[in-house]
């Protein structure tokens, strides 16, 4: 109770002084390293372990499309963000503003990253060499069996996008993990998991078609937590990965008008 009257204090704070720039008072580099413990442990699971993206958007790139200032960074860590997958989070008012240092510290140390590449030649690599439109959707064009690329230069950093080409299957978000089934009649099916109950698992399969499936029917099911995505290590030369690294750091989110 004491955590949260503290957040609705501040809050009141900031309301009663909009007139001023809310500034982050915890920025030191002591707060920033008790930040980064605080956002591993609590927030590496869906940003990442350094912040490179994954289930969640990377915080390295400077861009924060519900608001970058430091009241902005506040009000969304403390109190999450409205359709999204982003929770509130129930620390004191000083560890939220480590946690913002920190995460501002990402975007800081980011803005030396250099991606270098040509995206041109690298989205001509991505339709034809790479066969990424085969299973990626960018814009609404391409297949669903693989996660929707048009925005993920917001998402993810250039080493988490090139260790995704090279190592596909060091890190495989539980919604592309497969399902493989056998019917008591003898047929095998595979697809990813939209549902499941005590009853029944629906899947999606390779040919974007939806299986519903009565688990009474089933003689084996078992999870398959591989990438289906093949490793271009070997396949394309260091230029063309750097290339289709560019096309994809290319493809970002529009920012929220406020």
């Amino acid at each position: 109770m004491g955590k949260h009257l503290a957040l609705i204090s501040l809050w009141a704070g900031l309301a009663a002084a909009q007139t001023e720039p809310v500034k982050n008072p915890h920025t030191s580099p002591q707060d920033v390293a008790a930040g980064a413990k605080i956002f591993r442990s609590h927030c590496a699971e869906c940003h990442g372990l350094n912040g490179e993206g994954g289930r969640g958007p990377a915080l390295t790139g400077g861009e924060f499309f519900h608001g970058s200032s430091d009241a902005d960074l506040m009000r969304n860590i403390s109190r999450g963000i409205p359709g999204t997958e982003m929770p509130g989070v129930f620390f004191s008012e000083t560890q939220v503003w480590q946690i913002a240092a920190y995460v501002r510290s990402l975007s800081e140390r980011a803005a030396r990253e250099t991606v270098g590449g040509d995206a041109r030649r690298g989205e001509q690599l991505y339709r034809s060499k790479g066969g990424c439109a085969a299973c990626h959707m960018v814009g609404g064009e391409g297949g669903r069996q693989g996660p929707d690329l048009s925005a993920i230069g917001s998402r993810r950093s250039a080493a988490h996008l090139r260790k995704s080409i090279l190592e596909p299957g060091a890190l495989v978000e539980v919604e592309y993990w497969v399902a493989k089934v056998k019917t008591r009649d003898g047929k095998s099916l595979s697809g990813f998991v939209l549902n499941e109950d005590t009853h029944s698992i629906q899947l999606l399969d390779s040919q974007d078609r939806l299986v519903s499936l009565q688990k009474a029917g089933l003689s084996e099911l078992s999870i398959d937590k591989s990438s289906r995505m093949p490793s271009f290590q070997g396949v394309l030369s260091e230029q063309e990965v750097t290339d289709i690294v560019a096309y994809l750091k290319s493809l970002r989110r529009q920012r929220r008008s406020e």
